[in-house]
């Protein structure tokens, strides 16, 4: 039996990595029926049509329709919004020039960080959600910002971390592995950050769809699996088992996923990256063998424009107001995602 492959599209596939899922799913590149590639050719064709001639791959084609359950229609249409958000929010000129230079100081009360990979080779994203302080944290920036950077982070993701991953792994990867540490956290926390909150899960549950491969939420508090266990019978299957609610013992079943030597000390984990892993951004992304200049940073698109890295104390007109949507599958954890299920 041949070896299954990306039924892929010469005018819009130029992939320098794998493009083979490593898991037999339906509907994951390498493993379409007929009818899903049939589905790929009339989105993009439609797509075509509409005027839109960027970022129409077979891998792009191929999310945006698993997160409506191959409804080309619904799909379109996710793909519209999320092209004009793309935009007003002026994406492609904030990841090659947007400047976090307060991170240093932000990461004093909310550490967000990708940092190496686990067993499968996904990207590790870490979030500790028990500092957050948004009256201090709006003293060092600002929200417009924040976003901006969740935006920035979200990108590179993409290009270059997950194409590094998947050349290091073999095989294609297209998700991430979260940590959400839940200590610290209490309701009265959670209700003075929605609004940052709301933003934060419209980004991730309309624009950056199918990009989590397991979450873990660990510290979890007293009650919180309670509520979950209420929650996730809203959800789809495929969703609930990538989500890990667990309290202090968290640590065998971590560790079950993420080589010890890749969890920061702090997660009982034995790395202790210099200056701190938050800062460190390790992984293959960082290293030549894997890593390649994303594709974003040759382009000619936006250059013209640099952006004000001086904190403004404005909320961005652009700041996304719709809504999220339900997804087939999880997004990359943020505080937004907590939001969503809490």
């Amino acid at each position: 039996m041949a070896a299954p492959q990306l039924n892929s599209d010469s005018k819009y596939d130029d992939y320098d990595y794998p493009t083979t899922s490593p898991t037999a799913q339906s509907g994951h590149p390498g493993h379409t029926t007929p009818e899903q590639d049939a589905q790929v050719y009339q989105l993009r064709t439609q797509l075509e049509q509409a005027g839109y001639s960027e970022r129409l791959d077979t891998l792009s084609m191929l999310r945006f329709l698993r997160a409506r359950k191959f409804n080309v229609n619904l799909a379109k249409q996710m793909f519209i919004d999320c092209e004009k958000w793309r935009k007003e929010f002026g994406v492609d000129n904030l990841v090659r020039n947007f400047d976090y230079k307060e991170k240093p100081q932000v990461f004093e009360y909310y550490p967000q960080y990708y940092h190496k990979i686990d067993k499968d080779g996904r990207p590790i994203y870490i979030e500790q959600l028990g500092g957050i302080d948004l009256t201090a944290m709006y003293k060092i920036t600002t929200a417009e910002r924040m976003l901006q950077n969740l935006v920035v982070e979200y990108e590179k993701l993409a290009d270059p971390r997950l194409p590094a991953c998947s050349r290091k792994s073999g095989q294609l990867l297209e998700t991430s592995c979260s940590i959400l540490d839940l200590k610290g956290v209490g309701l009265s926390k959670i209700s003075s950050v929605y609004g940052y909150v709301k933003q934060t899960a419209a980004i991730s549950q309309n624009y950056y769809p199918e990009r989590l491969g397991h979450m873990y939420l660990i510290n979890a508090p007293w009650g919180f699996a309670s509520v979950f266990s209420v929650i996730k019978g809203f959800l789809d299957p495929v969703t609930v088992a990538k989500i890990h609610v667990l309290g202090t013992g968290y640590q065998s079943e971590l560790l079950a996923q993420v080589p010890k030597e890749n969890l920061p000390k702090l997660f009982g984990g034995t790395c202790d990256c210099e200056g701190s892993c938050a800062l460190s951004d390790a992984g293959p992304w960082q290293d030549p063998q894997w890593s390649k200049p994303p594709r974003w940073a040759g382009s000619k698109a936006g250059t013209s424009t640099t952006i004000d890295n001086e904190p403004s104390s404005t909320i961005s007109t652009h700041a996304p107001q719709k809504e999220p949507q339900p997804s087939s599958e999880p997004q990359p954890a943020r505080m937004g995602d907590q939001a969503a299920m809490g």
